[in-house]
């Protein structure tokens, strides 16, 4: 693939250097610009083997992303205290020559390096900028790979390194005929890249590429698109755009400033203008950040950074001020994050070249990569539930942690919740849903993974202290359109469930329409209605909902019924299990326990080793949530299951609310753990007995009513605005007339001789 590299068009960097010719000539190794040697280097044409760009989903990693190690040179271009410190976080893969190796071990050592976590690839070269000429790593579907392109300096040494890697860590390498350099490229790992116009200005000269050509490699060969190309503000020799920006995350992006004195002022406020009104991969636009630069030739090279899992290393410059005002927008930027500053040391920054230039990040081949595209932000429409749904990509190949796939999410700056996220039909899909907001609320929120390797990821990377954020819509109540139940789980083909739509608002409703996800997989049966239907006040509509196919693996098949209304979209889940293997340890029946009425359920699992008889030893059961259920085994623990015989457990809900609350019930085992869903129907229970005795009947009614009940000592009538419309007191039998109100919904507060209050619902016709 390799090859001989021609003559760049150096007609304006000749100029530069001809009108500086009195200065004192600069040491060529230690300046990005061709030396004179290579300035006459006749031009050899282009020799590059172009192969097919790869065929599977690519992601070109951003730099701040899980990194498994950095790549420098040596002899180096960072100070060795540098290297001390990147030691203490991951691998250092030092490029170096044979002979020299030894010699690095010893620099490193004397330094207090962590030896342990120093690799060397023995290869010569010609500097040491290995940002620009290093391998651009990616992933092609799940497995790692090297894009090499034609590095725009005459240094075949160099040049030769991303092949070098290639064969040091076994990965394919790819071929895109394209003039690039790795200082003039940054991603978001989103598919969002960044370039100034040098790589069109090269790749026209050189190879004759319009930008239609460009792009289409990018996209091709990195999966680049789109791909922001724009002038180099900076006006210097480089054209490089880490000496002018950085992304600090997907939606965040450092771009410096420099003195409305300065003339090139106007170009850095048109770049940054460009960010601030494009929208980044999340839908909404770049939030910019301005480092302050003095400009002229006071040393400040902060873009110039690297970002290495956790920690930022910033060049300082030669002005203490600008310095610490660089920091603190690091740490306003990237909260969570170590922000480090680093002196030039020995071979010395400049403001076209510093720490990020001299060294290149190795992602982790195996991380977990969450990726939450469809952000929820801004003002959204009013809806009882919000779904938030993302891919979980376990590069390592392990299986995900089931139960560790959440959304973690605060109401008006209340405590963070958690929701488990549930396979939808899509690959690697996950759905999760927030709810319990009112009209009006800020939420925030943010994606949390986990595999089974190890590894976890967050998006945003900065979890809770920079989460997503949105506003629900202002939303004045009016009773309420309620979907009974909100999950439907089923355990087989075949299977019918009923759903149930309840119009307790006091006007009729018009139910519009009913999508389901999937219409393959799950189907309405039964007498279906043509839509719109009028639902009027104390109604329902009853639906029967079945799966009749389940596509794919995966434990869960996952569906949504939308259903649109005059009052906004409402929805629904249909959960199937997966039928599982006849051995080992298995649940019995559904997986999901439901709770819609008081009382205790029991339910089992069952030992299948049917042909070895081979016993299970159950050693302990979690409840995810104690304080709303409780679980009695009917065996003391642990207990030895023998093959084909059963062990039944007893669960009791202990909830007083309203709406459905989850939670999970874990049976450990020697052949694995087991988890059953429980979801409690808070609407429908209640910890105290007087209350669930007490009857309203007939309910809706259109005029007389009873309340049967014990130990009542108050009873008090609202309608949904707030007043009161009928008081009585204590009694066993109550009747009440309602033949003179309005109809609609009211609210029926009872309070009992033992203190305890419940508040019903009674529709009036």
């Amino acid at each position: 693939m390799k090859r001989l590299l021609p003559l760049l068009t150096l007609m304006a960097l000749l100029a530069t250097v001809g009108a500086n010719a009195q200065e004192k000539k600069p040491d060529w190794r230690k300046l990005h610009y061709l030396s004179e040697e290579e300035m006459n280097t006749p031009v050899k044409g282009i020799n590059f083997t172009e192969t097919d760009p790869p065929t599977g989903e690519l992601r070109f990693v951003a730099e701040f992303e899980p990194m498994q190690a950095v790549m420098i040179v040596y002899p180096l271009g960072i100070p060795v205290s540098l290297v001390a410190e990147m030691s203490k976080d991951c691998k250092v893969i030092t490029i170096v020559e044979s002979y020299q190796q030894s010699q690095a071990q010893n620099t490193f050592q004397n330094a207090g390096v962590n030896m342990s976590n120093c690799l060397f690839l023995n290869a010569p070269t010609n500097s040491y900028w290995v940002r620009d000429f290093g391998p651009w790593y990616i992933f092609n579907d799940l497995n790692p790979a090297i894009v090499d392109n034609v590095y725009n300096r005459p240094r075949p040494h160099d040049d030769e390194i991303p092949g070098y890697f290639s064969t040091y860590w076994n990965i394919p390498m790819y071929g895109m005929k394209l003039i690039h350099t790795g200082g003039n490229m940054m991603q978001d790992g989103r598919g969002h890249g960044v370039s100034d116009d040098l790589v069109l200005r090269e790749n026209a000269e050189e190879l004759g590429f319009d930008e239609t050509v460009v792009r289409n490699k990018m996209r091709d060969y990195l999966g680049i698109d789109p791909y922001h190309i724009t002038i180099d503000p900076q006006g210097d020799y480089i054209a490089h755009v880490d000496c002018w920006g950085k992304y600090l995350a997907p939606d965040k992006i450092l771009i410096a400033r420099l003195p409305e004195s300065n003339p090139q002022y106007s170009k850095y406020e048109e770049v940054a203008n460009y960010f601030a009104t494009t929208n980044c991969c999340w839908g909404y636009p770049y939030k910019v950040y301005r480092v302050e630069e003095p400009g002229g030739n006071t040393l400040a090279p902060y873009t110039n950074s690297l970002i290495l899992n956790k920690t930022v290393y910033v060049p300082l410059g030669s002005n203490n001020t600008y310095n610490q005002q660089a920091i603190a927008i690091y740490q306003e930027a990237m909260p969570g994050y170590e922000i480090v500053g680093v002196n030039s040391g020995n071979p010395g920054w400049h403001n076209t070249d510093a720490l990020h230039c001299r060294t290149r990040g190795v992602m982790d081949f195996e991380m977990l990569f969450v990726d939450h595209r469809n952000v929820i932000h801004g003002e959204q429409e009013w809806q009882d539930s919000i779904a938030v749904t993302s891919k979980f990509i376990a590069y390592s190949k392990q299986a995900l942690k089931q139960d560790s796939l959440l959304v973690y999410y605060s109401i008006d700056g209340g405590a963070y919740q958690t929701t488990r996220m549930t396979a939808t039909a899509n690959p690697n899909e996950y759905v999760g849903y927030i709810k319990g907001y009112q009209g009006n609320s800020e939420i925030n929120y943010y994606v949390f993974g986990a595999d089974q390797s190890g590894h976890r990821y967050t998006q945003p990377v900065f979890a809770d202290l920079d989460p997503h954020h949105f506003t629900m819509k202002a939303h004045t109540p009016s009773g309420e359109l309620v979907i009974t139940p909100d999950t439907l789980w089923f355990t087989q083909m075949g299977q019918e469930k009923e759903l149930v739509i309840k119009n307790e608002t006091m006007t009729s409703v018009s139910i519009n329409d009913i999508q389901l996800e999937s219409q393959y997989f799950l189907q309405l049966s039964g007498e279906i209605p043509s839509f719109p239907v009028m639902l009027p006040s104390g109604t329902n509509l009853k639906l029967k909902v079945w799966f009749q196919n389940a596509p794919g693996k995966g434990d869960y098949v996952s569906s949504e019924i939308l259903i649109a209304t005059s009052l906004g979209q409402k929805k629904a889940i249909a959960m199937l299990k997966k039928s599982a293997m006849d051995f080992g340890l298995q649940i019995v029946g559904a997986p999901v326990l439901q709770f819609d009425e008081p009382g205790e359920q029991q339910t089992a699992i069952q030992n299948r080793n049917f042909g070895t008889g081979t016993p299970i030893e159950i050693t302990s059961i979690t409840v995810e949530n104690p304080a709303i259920l409780v679980v009695e085994p009917e065996h003391p623990l642990p207990y030895t299951l023998a093959g084909s015989a059963y062990f039944r457990l007893t669960m009791s809900p202990n909830v007083d609310g309203k709406a459905y609350v989850h939670t999970q019930v874990t049976i450990h085992s020697d052949a694995g753990d087991l988890t059953y869903e429980v979801s409690i129907n808070e609407d429908l229970l209640s910890i105290n007995e007087t209350e669930v005795d007490t009857r309203i009947y007939p309910n809706p009614t259109s005029g007389i009513f009873k309340v049967k009940g014990r130990n009542m000592a108050t009873l008090s009538v609202y309608n949904l605005v707030g007043q009161k419309v009928c008081e009585k007191h204590g009694d066993t039998d109550l009747i009440i007339d309602a033949s003179n109100w309005d109809k609609g919904v009211y609210l029926v507060d009872l309070y009992y001789t033992d203190g305890h209050r419940q508040t019903r619902k009674l529709v009036v016709q």
